[in-house]
């Protein structure tokens, strides 16, 4: 008749040569931290049926344990969705230039915050800023965790305890469940908002300045259209508005692109350079969408205004935006 006295110690197990093998290959606290809840779950078998697990089960049950903990969670799958750019799958595939780049830089030690012509400590930010001043003409760049820790950056910043105007029709939703609204409240700043969900006039935007905001937000509806008996005024007309009363223009355009997607049959995307052709004072955009790269949230614009972003204690601390924004 079995008994609770009958199940092995943890000991015992561990002197068996096969687990003697798991922890070789896998570590010994991770062999006795199976081992136990092994056992664990036996006693709680015990208690509802009567019958206990033979000493090969135990060991068998204690490798597929460890090896379910060590096994990677994330797995290469075929998107059949229909949907290039997935959110749930990893959005765009890197390239192998790209994945070459990232290896190349890691194997060793690199300059990441030194500069060698000075010998001393340099910034990590020069690095892409650097290329995306090259590759878009802007006066500085600043990349930060991903988009929205960019757009919360830029309104903590910029608009702690004052108001940011944002038209009705552009209080979106995102993946992930991130709102504008909410990042704004998180951010301190006011929401302001002004005309209708299907029609904005640019008087809208002048007759917001009696409340002397801090800047004018525009957010593109990247994943829905409003049809029908619509008006919204064209980017250049908000950027005169914003100009003349002294205040910026802060374009959140979600996954941005460089490059015009209507010469590769697609719908047209805003692209960063025609927000910026429009007087566009800050752009925000990933970079893991339809610019190809690792999860990333770009700013780009003024150097003053990019300045104050560097210097915001948030900046360096972007991955607590990140998790402020999913809690």
């Amino acid at each position: 008749m079995h008994t609770l006295r009958s199940l092995p110690s943890v000991d015992q197990l561990l002197q068996a040569p096969e687990v003697i093998e798991i922890a070789a290959e896998y570590g010994r606290p991770l062999t006795v931290q199976a081992i136990r809840q092994t056992l664990d779950a036996a006693r709680l078998q015990f208690k509802d049926t009567g019958d206990l697990p033979d000493v090969p089960v135990l060991l068998d049950r204690s490798r597929k344990q460890v090896e379910e903990w060590v096994r990677p969670t994330l797995q290469p799958v075929i998107n059949a969705t229909g949907v290039i750019l997935h959110t749930n799958l990893g959005r765009a595939p890197l390239s192998r230039a790209a994945l070459d780049a990232v290896l190349e830089a890691s194997l060793g030690y690199s300059t990441l915050e030194f500069d060698l012509k000075n010998g001393k400590r340099g910034s990590r930010l020069v690095h892409t800023e650097a290329l995306l001043q090259k590759l878009t003409g802007v006066q500085a760049a600043l990349v930060v965790n991903n988009n929205a820790a960019a757009v919360m950056l830029v309104l903590t910043a910029l608009a702690r305890r004052r108001s940011v105007v944002i038209a009705r029709s552009q209080l979106v939703e995102i993946g992930g469940g991130f709102r504008v609204p909410d990042v704004m409240k998180q951010s301190g700043a006011r929401l302001l908002e002004i005309g209708t969900t299907n029609r904005v006039h640019i008087k809208d935007y002048e007759d917001s300045l009696e409340e002397k905001p801090a800047l004018f937000l525009r957010a593109h509806r990247s994943n829905f259209r409003i049809l029908g008996f619509i008006s919204e005024p064209d980017l250049t007309d908000i950027a005169r508005v914003a100009h003349e009363a002294g205040i910026p223009l802060v374009d959140d355009l979600g996954s941005g692109t460089l490059l015009d997607t209507a010469r590769y049959g697609l719908a047209h995307e805003p692209t960063v350079q025609e927000s910026l052709e429009a007087g566009v004072d800050l752009v925000c955009f990933s970079g893991d969408k339809l610019l190809g790269g690792p999860q990333a949230g770009i700013i780009l614009g003024r150097a003053d205004l990019v300045a104050r972003l560097k210097k915001h204690p948030w900046r360096v601390q972007s991955a607590l935006i990140n998790y402020v924004l999913r809690h």
